[in-house]
């Protein structure tokens, strides 16, 4: 997985700093993402792995399926990544560009997790007190899962806080049994 990182990075890299300056970091997450989503289809991925096909040929393939999606310099870019063989890395890149524009915009996704649905007035106080705390604006998506019992769980990329219940339940446990 580390190397799916390695050898995305610079091309990652070289995407997003012509969208910033081209203005146009939107639209390139919009076309990485729908490119990502047509290579990991078990149906285009036979067909990009065909070792008798050019470059050439699995690029239009790819572009002809994404076109209403990708303007010239997109194109432009999935015919460097076939001509690199790096068409596969597209997930990856899609995934490190979203993670390079939050970063520029300021914004973090944050998943909540609760025992019970929490209102809006409540979501928006959490979120307030997670944007304060990491300095950035909170996009908040929250599920219910009634086995923590109590408490929330949130998660975001690497940082998990888990105030759960269940969790303090397993710790009291576990110096119970030490």
């Amino acid at each position: 997985m580390a190397e799916l990182n390695t050898v995305a990075r610079p091309y990652t890299k070289a995407a997003f700093e012509y969208a910033l300056d081209k203005g146009s970091l939107d639209q390139w997450a919009t076309m990485l993402s729908t490119a990502a989503q047509v290579v990991q289809d078990s149906v285009m991925a036979q067909v990009l792995n065909n070792p008798a096909l050019t470059y050439e040929q699995k690029a239009d393939v790819l572009i002809s399926v994404c076109e209403q999606q990708l303007d010239q310099s997109g194109k432009n870019f999935i015919v460097l990544l076939a001509e690199k063989a790096r068409l596969p890395l597209l997930p990856e890149i899609a995934l490190q560009f979203e993670q390079l524009k939050a970063a520029q915009e300021k914004s973090v996704d944050v998943n909540l997790t609760t025992a019970y649905a929490l209102d809006d007035q409540q979501q928006q106080k959490l979120a307030q007190a997670l944007s304060t705390k990491l300095g950035r604006e909170v996009k908040l998506t929250s599920q219910v899962d009634k086995s923590i019992l109590g408490g929330v769980v949130i998660r975001s990329n690497d940082l998990v806080i888990d105030g759960s219940v269940r969790a303090r339940l397993a710790k009291l446990a576990e110096a119970m049994n030490s």
